[in-house]
């Protein structure tokens, strides 16, 4: 009796600590009722055994309970551009249902990619129209957020020719400057802790974490000679564009979430992109332009300061998370 009691509560306290937030370190996990693992215990693999690390180069462990496969994966802390939850190069999106997308935006404009109750992820597109082309070239320059009544913001910054010693982010929170050391594993976080900012590399390369929002993995890249060749962007010497690659990872988006990237984690989404298209390109520029970078204010934006905080999220036990590309690009949890 005294072991069925024991056994009990060891079950329990495992189904307990399975519901707690992903964002504590772990080596292994056990999968909670109501998950697609349900009672399986998961432990992380040799060669990435825990989900956090001290070496920026280091791949870490991530363990999904509702992947249909139930195993644990590496992955690396820096974006990966053919993931979903990524935008990168003439931006190119992969949505959270894991279709590709091209959104041309506009140079030297703003647009929503995530706008939800409590979270809005705005973008600044520069690039240029070289003479006999019908749209401009555009790449991602900076990122906006706003949450919880505040603001951050990182921006590649402009400089003609790239140097890989130079560091080329600037940050703000709350449009004051955020000095973020530079070196490995350097971290800023705000007073009260709801946003980390780390260096995954010496130079270039961050991890933003939005507390039980988001994770957004981003580098600064410049357009390479090489780049310029193929694309036939004709670059102007003065300026290698440096732009954003990013991945996201959201941890609880509603059913109302929209924008140009937030749209496509919605239930009830119909990717206007064609599939087998070389290039499938969506439209909206006017259903999602911005008055600025930490602007809430478009046709189509949902977020709201004063709702934020009522937040309706996503019934994760009746959501599909094959449907999001094996959890890649959203967080399923209960």
């Amino acid at each position: 009796m005294e072991f069925t009691k024991t056994s009990s509560l060891l079950i329990f306290l495992l189904v307990f600590v399975s519901s707690l937030i992903h964002a504590k370190a772990y080596q292994n996990l056990y999968c909670g009722r109501g998950t697609r693992c349900y009672g399986k215990y998961i432990t992380c693999p040799a060669e990435c055994p825990n989900s956090e690390t001290n070496n920026p180069k280091t791949k870490v462990c991530q363990i999904e309970c509702n992947k249909p496969t139930c195993k644990a994966v590496c992955r690396s802390r820096k974006p990966n551009c053919n993931a979903p939850g990524s935008g990168c190069y003439d931006p190119r999106f992969i949505g959270g249902d894991g279709r590709v997308f091209y959104f041309h935006g506009k140079t030297n404009e703003h647009f929503s990619l995530v706008s939800d109750s409590n979270l809005q992820i705005n973008a600044r597109f520069i690039g240029h129209r070289p003479e006999g082309r019908s749209r401009d070239y555009t790449w991602i320059q900076a990122l906006g957020i706003l949450f919880n009544s505040k603001s951050f913001s990182l921006e590649a910054t402009k400089t003609p020719q790239w140097n890989d010693e130079l560091d080329h982010f600037k940050f703000t929170y709350n449009e004051n400057q955020v000095a973020l050391a530079e070196g490995s594993l350097s971290t800023w976080h705000s007073e009260e802790k709801d946003i980390k900012v780390e260096r995954v590399a010496s130079k270039n390369s961050v991890m933003v974490t939005v507390k039980d929002v988001a994770e957004i993995l981003v580098n600064v890249v410049p357009i390479t000679k090489e780049d310029d060749r193929i694309h036939n962007y004709q670059v102007p010497s003065d300026d290698c564009f440096a732009h954003l690659e990013v991945q996201f990872r959201f941890f609880a988006l509603s059913q109302k979430v929209d924008g140009v990237l937030g749209r496509t984690y919605r239930l009830d989404f119909e990717n206007p992109a064609k599939p087998g298209v070389a290039m499938p390109v969506v439209g909206g520029e006017d259903k999602y332009r911005t008055n600025s970078l930490l602007s809430p204010d478009c046709v189509s934006c949902v977020f709201s300061q004063e709702s934020s905080a009522e937040k309706e999220t996503m019934e994760y036990g009746t959501l599909d998370c094959t449907k999001f590309s094996n959890g890649l690009g959203i967080v399923c949890r209960k």
